[in-house]
């Protein structure tokens, strides 16, 4: 499909860093005319700015106008380590199915599914790479065709390696990636790689969204900085420093001290 024609499939603004992952808060519920009505939850972000929220979420009418899909687009620097990156891809495409019920579908009405796909951008990851899961049907008795949609769930885990790929078409996609979300190169020749390779045109606006991408992997690093110190600030607690000390080691205060504790020891319950 071409990229313009696919840009105006998108339904209203993307949600960035805004839609909570945490079961009970994806979704919030208000009245509009005397009538219910669910969304998804943007709403007391100052209340809840500790939640974990999808990074980028948003609707996509299908070319036949009947249907939506809905995608969920998510980056990582590096594998994290303490647990496996597909887990926690197959629970925000999970997340993504429970919570549509009373906000996509009513009721019973699980026909009204929606299908969802989620994508993960891995970064500095050990080669180039990309893998698609989704359900099959293996039958292991009998030919009973079970009635039902097979394509709900949709996983993409996409891995940028170290180095930006040669040009060439099995790395296009890859290449593309890698220019735009690159810490090294610089937004001269992220934009000559966009024009030359891809025809994407550099207009003024286009040019300030390349230097926003550019700058998200400096948040995702100050993002795994702030998980880092959590993690040490819970350590310094389970070997018996007081949280006031915690504090004046950390240059915290003593509520964020205690509140970073029990967020911790909830994650892990």
């Amino acid at each position: 499909m071409n990229p313009k024609v696919a840009a105006l499939l998108i339904e209203g603004q993307p949600y960035i860093s805004k839609v909570p992952i945490d079961p009970g808060l994806t979704n919030h519920t208000y009245e509009k005319n005397g009538e219910r009505i669910v969304g998804l939850n943007t709403e007391n972000q100052e209340l809840n700015e500790e939640l974990i929220r999808f990074d980028i979420i948003f609707y996509v009418r299908m070319r036949d106008g009947l249907f939506q899909i809905i995608i969920n687009i998510e980056a990582q620097r590096g594998d994290p380590g303490e647990y496996d990156i597909l887990n926690r891809a197959t629970f925000y495409a999970s997340r993504m199915i429970s919570s549509q019920k009373e906000r996509d579908f009513k009721n019973s009405n699980y026909d009204d599914i929606k299908r969802i796909y989620s994508i993960w951008i891995c970064m500095d990851w050990k080669e180039n790479c990309m893998n698609y899961f989704h359900f099959t049907d293996e039958p292991v008795l009998g030919s009973y065709y079970w009635k039902g949609k097979r394509d709900l769930i949709n996983i993409v885990m996409i891995g940028l390696g170290k180095t930006l790929p040669e040009q060439s078409e099995e790395y296009e996609l890859h290449r593309l990636l890698g220019a735009l979300l690159s810490k090294k190169l610089s937004v001269e020749r992220k934009s000559d790689i966009l024009e030359e390779e891809y025809d994407i045109p550099m207009e003024q606006e286009l040019g300030k969204e390349v230097k926003a991408m550019g700058s998200l992997s400096e948040g995702i690093k100050r993002e795994a900085f702030a998980e880092g110190e959590s993690e040490i600030i819970r350590k310094l607690y389970q070997k018996g420093f007081p949280v006031e000390q915690i504090a004046s080691i950390t240059d915290k205060s003593e509520d964020e001290v205690r509140a970073m504790i029990e967020r911790k020891e909830l994650e892990l319950v």
